[in-house]
């Protein structure tokens, strides 16, 4: 548990390290997250709003290595909030999202493929495997229904 938080903390330190500078230069800041991630790694956000509902996804790819943040609020349901970590496989981000909702801890399984300035989120049967939800054949996953996020400017 002190590691999730201490992951969480550095990552948002990491965040905040980077609203200052928006320009995607390197820069000579080094703090890294224990992911291999540094600060020097541009940020990637993405919106998706529809009447009022509303998620975010915003990450940092540092070689095959991605984490994030992701969260969900739709109308009339819980919210969740919490972060990624996983890899890009060509133009298809698989990763475990860790988020918290009821005030319960829960971990699954995200992928999101990368359509020019759209992130779409993938869907398919999942079952549970060692306390997290997984995707059965990730080949079979379907994207763009009904959750298609958009880029945004990262604040």
């Amino acid at each position: 548990m002190k590691r999730y938080f201490f992951a969480l903390a550095t990552l948002a330190t990491l965040f905040t390290a980077c609203q200052g500078n928006k320009s995607e230069q390197a820069t000579t800041d080094t703090t890294a997250l224990d992911t291999n991630i540094v600060s020097t790694t541009p940020q990637h956000c993405y919106q998706y709003i529809k009447n009022r509902d509303t998620a975010k996804l915003s990450f940092m790819t540092s070689g095959t290595i991605t984490t994030g943040e992701l969260s969900y609020n739709f109308a009339e349901k819980d919210s969740n909030k919490g972060i990624i970590k996983g890899e890009m496989r060509g133009d298809t981000l698989i990763a475990d999202y860790t988020f918290s909702s009821e005030g319960k801890e829960s971990i699954r399984q995200v992928a999101f493929l990368k359509k020019g300035d759209q992130m779409l989120e993938g869907f398919g049967d999942v079952l549970e495997k060692d306390g997290k939800m997984i995707f059965k054949d990730l080949h079979t996953l379907k994207f763009g229904q009904p959750i298609i996020f958009d880029k945004t400017d990262c604040h």
